[in-house]
């Protein structure tokens, strides 16, 4: 691994922290940016827990469900989902933290890990993405020749912890809901 896709890799959580303080410091939330925020959020939440309920870290490379369409659909739907973080905020300010933090730690730890599966998975792997894009998804799944039948696993979801974006988006619009109603004041 690179040295600095590990720094990106073991940083982009802890830096996160003081973005989303600048984030919300410059936020200026309106009942309509949160009513327009708040399903685009969802959206990106859900195409979260979809990919979750497939992903089988460190176990198969997995490539059925979003897989089939994008090689990184949690990131996918974290990148809508910061689309619906940047609305419901409604400044720009916070827009190009978000938007910038996103797109600048999250390309650099697609392409670390994007190494380490080639080097785990080898020929599956450059045939997987030859097939599938690496971010922006086709329109019809690919049919890969050891695709196997794989299927959405609540259990996966869970073993995944995905449910800890869905409490962070929701603790996010709670916040900007505050924001909002302590301005009124």
């Amino acid at each position: 691994m690179s040295s600095a896709g590990a720094f990106f890799s073991r940083w982009r959580v802890r830096l996160s922290y003081p973005c989303a303080i600048l984030v919300l410091w410059f936020a200026r939330p309106t009942p309509r940016s949160l009513l327009w925020g708040a399903p685009l959020g969802l959206l990106g939440l859900f195409i979260r827990a979809r990919a979750a309920g497939h992903l089988h870290k460190q176990e198969v490379l997995t490539v059925t469900g979003p897989y089939a369409y994008t090689r990184n659909p949690l990131y996918l739907g974290s990148a809508i989902l910061t689309l619906g973080a940047a609305v419901a905020a409604h400044s720009w300010a916070s827009a190009v933290i978000l938007c910038a933090y996103f797109a600048l730690f999250y390309s650099i730890v697609m392409r670390r890990e994007e190494a380490e599966l080639r080097q785990y998975h080898g020929a599956s792997f450059d045939e997987y993405a030859r097939a599938v894009p690496l971010f922006f998804p086709r329109l019809s799944p690919a049919k890969l020749s050891f695709a196997g039948a794989g299927s959405f696993s609540f259990a996966q979801y869970k073993k995944n912890h995905e449910y800890q974006a869905s409490i962070g988006f929701l603790l996010l619009l709670g916040v900007l809901l505050l924001i909002w109603w302590l301005r009124l004041r």
